[in-house]
């Protein structure tokens, strides 16, 4: 099972795990890059770092830290023009792209993929950040299933807190103050839900809710999106109806797992929503 969460250091992650690492300074980044990729190295995985700034003293200490002995590639430098150019219109498209290198790793004798990225350069607009959520959504459910594992770096002094919290709610795992609110690709095994949803969701967040819906595709089966909430830790009334009407514009019903703790079902008791069913899991 993979680890969702906040989180205070990139090291010890496994093989699907999915973080968003906001930074401040690009000298601390750098550090956190070294710790997530080290990890990959000592587990057998190919590794690559994606940024710009990146250079030939980046990769000669990942290829120091995976010796010698290591097969062919096991680290590897490229820019975010890696990215359909530097600009990411098709999302799917992307996805494909690291499938394929996952499975190319794979048939080298790693264990898997491993990539650090600085994509800041990707999502200074609105339409570019949207584009680019859509894409984490997806990635992350690629990874849920095969071993890729991935850091997604956003520098906060250069887009805002807004912003990069706006791509961080896509993320299983975040650093801290990064988000509020995740929503994110279950983890097919342990449960069959459409997506997570985690965090608190107060008035601050309605907005970063409606986003994040509208860039997800929440597949109903039999009518019904499952979503499991069990890691929501608070929701208000606006924000419960809002993702009910989400799901209703889908044409389908939406059924909530939670957490025995939770306060989802009094919540739900007094708004009387005909097409929300919520499940104590």
């Amino acid at each position: 099972m993979r680890r969702a969460g906040v989180i205070d250091t990139a090291g010890g992650l496994g093989q699907h795990d999915h973080l968003c690492w906001v930074f401040d300074t690009r000298q601390d980044y750098r550090a956190t890059v070294q710790r997530f990729l080290a990890d990959g190295l000592a587990g057998g995985q190919r590794v690559v770092l994606v940024a710009d700034w990146a250079g030939h003293d980046d990769l000669a200490r990942l290829a120091g830290l995976a010796g010698p002995d290591s097969p062919p590639g096991a680290a590897q430098l490229r820019d975010v023009g890696a990215y359909g150019g530097g600009s990411l219109t098709d999302p799917a498209a992307q996805v494909r792209t690291y499938a394929a290198m996952t499975e190319q790793a794979v048939a080298d004798g790693f264990s898997g993929l491993r990539v650090a990225a600085d994509v800041t350069p990707l999502v200074r607009s609105p339409e570019a950040r949207a584009a680019f959520a859509r894409y984490e959504f997806l990635a992350d459910g690629y990874m849920a299933r095969h071993p890729m594992s991935a850091m997604c770096g956003y520098d906060r002094a250069e887009l805002g807190a807004a912003a990069v919290a706006e791509l961080a709610g896509m993320h299983p795992l975040a650093s801290p103050d990064a988000t509020a609110l995740r929503l994110f690709a279950a983890d097919p095994g342990d449960t069959a839900a459409a997506a997570v949803l985690a965090g608190e969701i107060d008035i601050a967040g309605h907005a970063q809710l409606r986003a994040a819906l509208s860039r997800v595709d929440l597949a109903p089966v039999g009518g019904t999106v499952s979503i499991d909430a069990r890691q929501l830790t608070f929701i208000d009334h606006t924000a419960l109806i809002a993702l009910v009407e989400h799901v209703r514009g889908r044409g389908a019903a939406t059924e909530l797992l939670v957490d025995r703790r939770s306060g989802v079902p009094q919540l739900a008791g007094l708004l009387r929503l005909a097409d929300l069913r919520v499940v104590v899991a």
